[in-house]
């Protein structure tokens, strides 16, 4: 009787790899709440960058704003083609790495925006 839940994946030995397609619970976790710090902390650096501190925003909070969202675009990007199965299971860690890339930007965008250490 065969064990369905190690898989050869053609080798010699036995893996627990999921496929392609397959999520354990655990890396659907982890990528709901590192989503989530992330899209919260790019909201509140959006709003910053535009309504705090000042009336009429600085060109250069703008700026900073701009530069963080184009790097969501391309963290998005790798996001949809993971989901689509375009890519290995491996770019999880990059894609991973990326948000956390994102929300250091953040940290660092709004504390440069409320003049936080001066």
């Amino acid at each position: 009787m065969e064990d369905y839940t190690t898989r050869t994946y053609g080798t010699s030995g036995l893996d627990s790899r999921p496929l392609f397609g397959e999520t354990s619970a655990r890396d659907r976790i982890i990528s709901l709440i590192l989503g989530g710090i992330t899209a919260i902390l790019f909201l509140v650096t959006l709003i910053s960058a535009f309504v705090f501190p000042h009336l009429p925003p600085r060109p250069l909070n703008v700026f900073f704003a701009v530069c963080i969202f184009l790097n969501c675009i391309s963290a998005g990007i790798l996001i949809w083609w993971y989901r689509q199965g375009d890519l290995e299971p491996k770019f999880r860690y990059l894609i991973y790495y990326i948000s956390v890339s994102i929300i250091i930007l953040c940290i660092c965008a709004n504390l440069y925006f409320h003049d936080v250490g001066k």
